[in-house]
C-alpha cells in the first residue's frame, strides 16, 4: 500500500494480543514493536462488535465465492498472480454505494498514510542444518543443494517467504527459489550438478555397514531398506542393527529379519522383539503356562 495508517484494528488475534481484549487489550512486545518500527498502533474492537468483524470476515466470503470458484492453479505463484490481476480488475469497477471506483479512492487517500522507513529489513526465519553426504540441506520436506565442499558441516539457513539462502557463517553461499513445504521437491543449482567431486564426496560405507552386508542376504536388505528410509541420517540405525548382529545368534536374527522385510517393518525396536522371541525358546528355559497348553 506504499505506507501505514495510524491504527490498525484488530479482532483480538491471540497471534498479537498478549492478553486481554477490546481496550484493555495488551499487544505481545514484538508485535508493539512491529507497529512502532512503522508507526502505527494495533488496537482491539471491542468482543461482540458485530459491524467491526463483519467488515472483516465480508472480505474473505467476497474472495473465497468470486475469486475460487472456476480457477485452476498450477501453484502458489500462480494463484497470487492471478489474485493480484483480478483485484486490480475489481477494484478498479465503479461502486454505486460508494459513487466511485475504489482504485480511485484509495488513490486520493493514500496521501494520508504515514510514511515507511526507508528501509524494511526482510523477514525471513533462521535454521540450522547440516549439508548432507549428497550435498543438500532439507528443509520443510525439500532438498536444496550447496557446495559440496560443506558435506557434512553445519550452515546456516535463512527462509524468507520466496527464497532460501545458504550461509557458511557470515558468508552467502548460495540461494534458491522457495519451493512450498512438504513438496518433497529437490533443487540443484547449475554450479553445484557441475561439480566433478559430486560422487566422489559421498561417504564410504562404514565398517559395519560392510561386514551387516556381507554376513547374510537378509542383513544386506535391511541396511539397503534402513538408508532409504533414513538417507544420510542412517548411521544411528546401522549402529543398532551393527549391535543385534554383534549379540544374538545368526539364526534366530536372520528369521526375525526376514519377516520384518516380508511386513515392510523397519522399526529396530520392534523388529528385536522378534529377535527375542525367536531367541527364546532356543537359549532360555521358559516355563510354560499350563492354561496355553489347553488352549493350544
Amino acid at each position: 500500500m506504499g505506507g501505514a495508517s495510524g491504527v490498525c484494528m484488530l479482532d483480538n488475534s491471540s497471534v498479537i494480543v498478549a492478553r486481554g481484549n477490546g481496550k484493555d487489550a495488551v499487544m505481545a512486545p514484538e508485535m508493539a514493536a512491529f507497529g512502532a518500527r512503522f508507526g502505527f498502533e494495533f488496537r482491539a474492537h471491542k468482543l461482540g462488535d458485530a459491524n467491526r468483524s463483519a467488515h472483516v470476515e465480508r472480505r474473505f466470503s467476497y474472495i473465497e465465492n468470486n475469486f475460487y470458484a472456476g480457477r485452476d492453479f498450477s501453484d502458489v505463484e500462480d494463484l497470487n498472480r492471478q489474485l493480484d490481476a483480478w483485484c486490480d480488475k475489481v477494484n478498479g469497477t465503479l461502486r454505486k454505494d460508494l459513487g466511485a471506483k475504489p482504485i480511485e479512492l484509495f488513490a486520493a487517500e493514500q496521501v494520508a498514510l504515514r510514511r515507511l522507513p526507508l528501509h524494511v529489513p526482510e523477514v525471513y526465519l533462521p535454521h540450522r542444518r547440516t549439508v548432507d553426504t549428497e550435498g543438500y540441506i532439507n528443509l520443510h520436506h525439500n532438498r536444496y543443494s550447496a557446495p559440496t565442499a560443506l558435506i557434512d558441516h553445519e550452515v546456516e539457513v535463512h527462509e524468507t517467504k520466496d527464497r532460501v539462502r545458504i550461509l557458511n557463517g557470515q558468508r552467502l553461499v548460495c540461494e534458491h527459489i522457495r519451493d512450498e513445504d512438504g513438496a518433497a521437491k529437490r533443487r540443484t543449482l547449475p554450479e553445484h550438478a557441475r561439480d566433478a567431486t559430486w560422487k566422489a564426496k559421498k561417504r564410504a560405507p562404514s565398517p559395519e555397514e560392510t561386514r551387516l552386508s556381507a554376513s547374510s542376504t537378509a542383513l544386506a536388505e535391511m541396511v539397503t531398506a534402513l538408508k532409504k528410509r533414513h538417507g544420510g541420517r542412517a548411521v544411528r540405525p546401522l549402529q543398532r542393527l551393527h549391535r543385534m548382529w554383534m549379540e544374538y545368534p545368526p539364526e534366530p536374527l536372520n528369521s526375525a529379519l526376514r519377516v520384518a522385510l516380508d511386513h515392510g517393518l523397519l522399526d529396530l525396536e520392534r523388529v528385536e522383539t522378534l529377535v527375542l522371541r525367536h531367541v527364546a525358546g532356543d537359549f532360555f528355559r521358559i516355563p510354560r503356562d499350563p492354561d496355553d497348553d489347553e488352549e493350544s
